[in-house]
C-alpha cells in the first residue's frame, strides 16, 4: 500500500500502522471496508480508507498513539449493529476506522466469583453461551446479540429486556480496561464488588461511545442460572391496567420479573401479517397486551402458582381480561418472538419514525395518550406504534406512515414530529434516548435539552481526556 493509494492519511501512517497490527489487522480494499462505512438502518453513511483491526490491548494502545502522533482522528467500531450513527465514520474520509472484532477473547471465567473478563470483540450471544455452559447467566439480552459485541454494548449503555431485573450494561460492570485517547491504558480490571477509592471511572467511559477513549476489555457480572421460568401474555383493558399489574407483578413475585413487555393490537395485527409462523394467542381480538416473565432459582413451582394466583386476582379486579400462560419452553419462545419482531414487522408498512424515550413509569399511559393525541393532530392518519419495556419506562414511539399517503411525504414531518415527542417526553421529566445512545442522531436533542451545567461538565471531560478531539469527533457532543 502506497502513500498515493490513501491520498488523505499523513505520508507513512498506513506503514507505521502495518507494523503494529501486521497484515491481518488492516483492510484496505473497498469491498473489504464496506461494511464499516454505514449502519443497519442505513441513515448514516461514511468514507474511510484504512479499517484498523488491532488483535491484543497491546496493538490497540500503540495504534492509538501512532494516530495521536499523525494526528488521525479514530472511530471505534463493535458490531456495526447501533442505530444512531456513533460508530460510522464522517464523509470527508480521513478518519480511521478501529474495529474490535480480532479483540475476542474471554481472558477469565470465575464461577465462584459469578464474573468473567472478556475482551471488547467478544459477541453478546458467545458471551451468554459461555456463562451457560457453567450454569451461570449473563443477563443482557438485545435483538441484535448474534453479532453485537460486548464493546459496543458498553459504550453505548445498551439496555434490553432485562432492565427490570439486572439494570442497563453499565449495571453488569465490575471493572474495565480502556485505552485512553494518548495511547494508555487505564487498567481497571479488578472485579471487585467493594470499592470506594476515588470516582467511578468504569461508568464513566459506559454510555460515552467511544469518545472518551476505548474499551478494550471488562470484568462482567454473573448470575444464577434459572431453573424455573414463568411466561404469560396477558390481554388487558388499558395502559392503566399495564402499569398497576406491573406493581402487583412485581410484589407477588418477590421482584422476580425479568420481563414487562407492552404489545399494541396494531403491532400485534403486524406481525401476524408479516411474520411467517407466528399466531394469535387468543381467540378474540383485545387492545392492548402485556408479556410477563418471571424467573426462579428454584424448580419448585412456586413461581408458576404465584403468576396463577396474580392473574386470578388480577382479573377480579378487571386489570386483566384474558391471559395464556406458556407450558413449555417453546411456547415461551414463541411469544416472545412476537414480541421481538414487531420491528422487523413494521418494515413492510412504509415508513417508520422512531423515538426511543423513558418517562417515569406511572406516566407512561400519560404519555402514550397525549403523545398519540399530538401525532394525530399533526399528520393524521399516522398509526402509532407505541411498545417496550414498560417495566423501566422505555417506550419505543414508532410512527407508521399513513395508509395512502407517500413515503417522502411522510418522512417531511419527521423532524417536526421528533420535536414535539421529545417536547413532551422531557415535560414529563422523560428521556429522549432511553437506550440507544446519541452518536450523530441525536446531538441537536442533546444540546436542547440538556442545562447548560449538564454539558459544560461533559464538555469539560471530553476536553480533559481527548484534548486533540481525535477519539470518535463529532459523536454525542
Amino acid at each position: 500500500m502506497t502513500h498515493s493509494q490513501v491520498s488523505k492519511l499523513p505520508a507513512g501512517f498506513v506503514e507505521r500502522i502495518a507494523a503494529i497490527v501486521g497484515e491481518a489487522g488492516l483492510l484496505t480494499d473497498a469491498d473489504a471496508i464496506e461494511p464499516f462505512l454505514t449502519e443497519p438502518r442505513g441513515t448514516y453513511r461514511g468514507s474511510t480508507e484504512l479499517v484498523i483491526r488491532p488483535g491484543s490491548t497491546s496493538e490497540l494502545s500503540a495504534v492509538v498513539a501512532a494516530c495521536v502522533k499523525s494526528g488521525v482522528a479514530m472511530v471505534p467500531q463493535g458490531g456495526g449493529t447501533g442505530l444512531c450513527g456513533g460508530a460510522v465514520p464522517s464523509t470527508r474520509g480521513d478518519q480511521v476506522v478501529i474495529s474490535l472484532a480480532r479483540m475476542n477473547k474471554v481472558r477469565s471465567l470465575d464461577p465462584q466469583s459469578f464474573t468473567m473478563t472478556v475482551e471488547a470483540g467478544c459477541v453478546l450471544a458467545d458471551i451468554q453461551r459461555i456463562a451457560e455452559s457453567v450454569g451461570l447467566l449473563f443477563p443482557l439480552s438485545l435483538g441484535a446479540e448474534g453479532s453485537c459485541q460486548i464493546g459496543g454494548n458498553l459504550s453505548t449503555n445498551a439496555g434490553g429486556t432485562q432492565v427490570l431485573r439486572f439494570g442497563n450494561s453499565r449495571d453488569l460492570v465490575l471493572g474495565l480496561e480502556v485505552v485512553l485517547p494518548d495511547g494508555r491504558v487505564l487498567d481497571m480490571l479488578r472485579g471487585l464488588r467493594k470499592d470506594n477509592t476515588g470516582y467511578h471511572l468504569s461508568g464513566l467511559f459506559c454510555g460515552a461511545e467511544g469518545t472518551l477513549g476505548i474499551i478494550s476489555a471488562a470484568v462482567l457480572k454473573l448470575f444464577p442460572q434459572p431453573k424455573e421460568v414463568a411466561t404469560a401474555l396477558v390481554a388487558v383493558p388499558s395502559l392503566d391496567a399495564v402499569i398497576k399489574l406491573l406493581s402487583l407483578a412485581r410484589i407477588a413475585t418477590g421482584d422476580a420479573l425479568t420481563g414487562c413487555e407492552f404489545i399494541p393490537r396494531i403491532a400485534l395485527d403486524m406481525v401476524l401479517k408479516h411474520i411467517p409462523g407466528t399466531r394469535d394467542p387468543f381467540p378474540t381480538v383485545y387492545p392492548h397486551y402485556l408479556l410477563l416473565e418471571a424467573q426462579s432459582g428454584s424448580d419448585d413451582g412456586r413461581l408458576t402458582a404465584a403468576i396463577e394466583k396474580l392473574l386470578a386476582d388480577a382479573a377480579d379486579q378487571d386489570l386483566v381480561i384474558d391471559a395464556t400462560l406458556a407450558q413449555n419452553p417453546a411456547q415461551s419462545d414463541a411469544l416472545w418472538h412476537i414480541r421481538e419482531s414487531i420491528p422487523d414487522a413494521q418494515k413492510p408498512e412504509g415508513l417508520s419514525l422512531k423515538h426511543d424515550v423513558s418517562l417515569p413509569i406511572h406516566l407512561v399511559p400519560a404519555f402514550v395518550e397525549q403523545a398519540s393525541q399530538l401525532v394525530e393532530e399533526e399528520v393524521p392518519g399516522t398509526r402509532v406504534v407505541a411498545f417496550g419495556h414498560v417495566g423501566d419506562g422505555n417506550v419505543h414511539f414508532n410512527l407508521s406512515q399513513p395508509v395512502g399517503m407517500d413515503r417522502a411525504q411522510f418522512a417531511a414531518h419527521r423532524d417536526r414530529l421528533s420535536t414535539k415527542i421529545h417536547d413532551l417526553t422531557m415535560s414529563m421529566s422523560g428521556s429522549f434516548s432511553a437506550e440507544h445512545g446519541i452518536g450523530q442522531l441525536k446531538r441537536d436533542e442533546l444540546r436542547r435539552y440538556r442545562s447548560s451545567v449538564e454539558l459544560d461538565v461533559m464538555r469539560k471531560i471530553k476536553d480533559a481526556l481527548d484534548p486533540s478531539g481525535l477519539m470518535n469527533p463529532g459523536k454525542v457532543l
